[in-house]
């Protein structure tokens, strides 16, 4: 009977998880591994669905791009944390739609001690304007400040340029060594 009961519990959650998505026009979710050939999936099934809706190229471009920086970024700059047990490049990532935008979100475990100079990045990506994100992104591009796993915020920054949006994001404490960082990028449909 308890195996019945939790059998059941479980199809009502995976309903509520369903009308939850249609409800919030949520197009695509996915936890896990983050690889090249996820990537090349979510593209190819982001591109099938917005034709279908025959949304603009030029919102299609931003989106893929979007798309793609974001999805690097986890498998870059992901952490393994306790509450993972598991390898770098892992995360959430999920892509919302309603009438006036498109909103690509990601979310990956990173190190508490990375915090303060993340948030000091996006802080001052989100406080540039259109004219001042390309003179940076040029900026870092010439100091040369790139590494394998430090990055120098170009994603970021591209994401901005592209997009005309500010970067919205939070940091949720997992534990005393690692938080949670959601980052939400938004393409705007109507220009």
């Amino acid at each position: 009977m308890e195996n019945n009961n939790q059998a059941s519990l479980f199809l009502d959650y995976v309903y509520e998880i369903y009308n939850t998505m249609r409800s919030k026009e949520i197009s695509l979710v996915y936890e896990g591994e983050i690889t090249h050939e996820i990537t090349k999936a979510f593209t190819s099934l982001t591109e099938s669905n917005m034709g279908k809706e025959q949304e603009n190229s030029s919102v299609q471009r931003k989106v893929f791009h979007v798309m793609v920086e974001c999805l690097q970024n986890i498998s870059k700059h992901s952490e393994a944390g306790d509450m993972y047990q598991s390898k770098d490049g892992r995360g959430i990532f999920m892509i919302h739609k309603n009438d006036n935008k498109y909103s690509i979100t990601t979310g990956n475990a990173i190190l508490n001690e990375n915090i303060a100079s993340l948030k000091a990045m996006l802080d001052n990506i989100n406080s540039k304007n259109k004219e001042e994100l390309k003179a940076l992104y040029k900026k870092q591009i010439k100091e040369g400040r790139l590494s394998e796993k430090k990055g120098a915020g170009l994603g970021f920054i591209d994401i901005a340029r592209k997009t005309g949006n500010k970067l919205e994001y939070n940091f949720r404490e997992v534990d005393e060594t690692t938080s949670f960082f959601i980052l939400t990028s938004t393409v705007l449909r109507i220009n």
